[in-house]
């Protein structure tokens, strides 16, 4: 075994950390399909990002989606500004979004 041990946790947040400092993943706009989308009563909202090949997960706080012009929903194709971070308590990484613009 290597003596390069870490835990869970300290992979995951190592791992967000180089997600958060590369530049292009901190300001990014990402075009697609919402699927599996829940407004939660927390008033943050959880969805799917897709296209036909491959999808990523994602979340839009309460704090950026109350100025939403839109109401979102499964279909709807859209583009989503944001940043790719890791959510380390289940090492999942997704698009933080913090603003959606309908596709026309």
């Amino acid at each position: 075994m290597s003596n390069n041990t870490l835990t869970v946790t300290e992979l995951n947040l190592y791992i967000k950390d180089i997600i958060e400092n590369n530049i292009q993943l901190s300001n990014i706009v990402v075009k697609g399909e919402i699927s599996n989308f829940k407004h939660h009563s927390s008033g943050h909202m959880y969805f799917t990002l897709k296209d036909n090949d491959s999808k990523i997960k994602c979340v839009m706080f309460k704090g950026y989606n109350s100025y939403l012009k839109i109401k979102l929903e499964d279909g709807m194709k859209v583009l989503a500004k944001g940043y790719v971070s890791v959510y380390e308590r289940d090492g999942v990484y997704q698009l933080y979004c913090t603003d959606i613009k309908r596709m026309d």
